[in-house]
């Protein structure tokens, strides 16, 4: 009988400028995150054959604090900061890891998360910065924001998120269940011209913060009410869906919640 080879199971902290990435989730076309990755991974240690994330970000999007992890064998005895210095002379400047540590076994970066926070940045002056340019959504004089802080209450709590939110090409979107819990859901003005808008909850649906944000702000700009809003969040209507999905720019993944025993610095 074949000898089952001892693994050691490492998590990844990850950061990723999305803009020239098809999301993370690995694609066919091999220009996803998750594929760069398992490709530096391979370049270092062959024997490692996958990684496995929190979870998918869409096209475009970024992270401060993407999680992952991988198994290596035993044998291989390269430590985590060893890890971390040989992907990162093996991946593109835009992707880089942040932090690599040896964990237990039972760790998941998928099924071992609680909460996700995601930040999206809303460029409110007349002229939108060269340097924000696909790092921020621009909405010229959007405000104010205490009415927008009020908006993004109602999402605060747990709603039934089926109308904000894409459908996935994998049949299985009937069966999905899509009550999330937000925890958080505010706005802070960083500068006068720019809006941070953070989200976070025990899930997000696909294109679930897009369609959130977009909504907001055009309720702001009057053309839905905050009513149908809330008629939105209760699943009305199973076909009903909020008026707008914003961009991918202004997206970030800034954190990935677990329990503390999985936590690190």
């Amino acid at each position: 009988m074949e000898e089952t080879q001892q693994t050691s199971r490492f998590r990844l902290n990850l950061a990723y400028d999305g803009r020239s990435f098809s999301g993370w989730q690995s694609q066919a076309s091999g220009d996803a995150v998750q594929d760069i990755l398992q490709q530096a991974l391979a370049a270092v240690c062959p024997a490692v054959t996958s990684v496995q994330g929190s979870g998918r970000t869409d096209a475009g999007v970024s992270a401060l604090q993407q999680v992952a992890h991988f198994d290596a064998p035993s044998a291989w005895r390269m430590k985590g900061d060893e890890w971390q210095r040989a992907l990162n002379t093996k991946l593109p400047p835009s992707i880089r890891i942040m932090r690599c540590v040896p964990i237990d076994g039972t760790f998941h970066a998928r099924f071992s998360a609680q909460e996700k926070t995601y930040r999206y940045e809303i460029a409110t002056g007349d002229i939108l910065p060269p340097l924000q340019h696909g790092l921020a959504w621009h909405q010229r004089g959007l405000g104010p924001v205490k009415d927008l802080a009020e908006i993004l209450s109602l999402y605060e709590g747990t709603h039934d998120f089926r109308a904000f939110s894409a459908k996935r090409h994998d049949g299985k979107d009937e069966e999905r269940d899509t009550v999330r819990t937000l925890s958080l859901a505010q706005v802070t003005p960083e500068r006068d011209d720019l809006l941070i808008l953070e989200f976070r909850g025990n899930g997000f649906l696909y294109k679930m913060v897009r369609f959130l944000v977009g909504s907001a702000v055009y309720c702001i700009k009057g053309r839905i009410s905050p009513e149908e809003l809330n008629r939105l969040l209760t699943g009305a209507g199973k076909e009903a869906k909020a008026p707008y999905c914003a961009p991918a720019d202004g997206l970030t993944l800034v954190k990935v919640h677990y329990p503390e025993a999985f936590e690190i610095d």
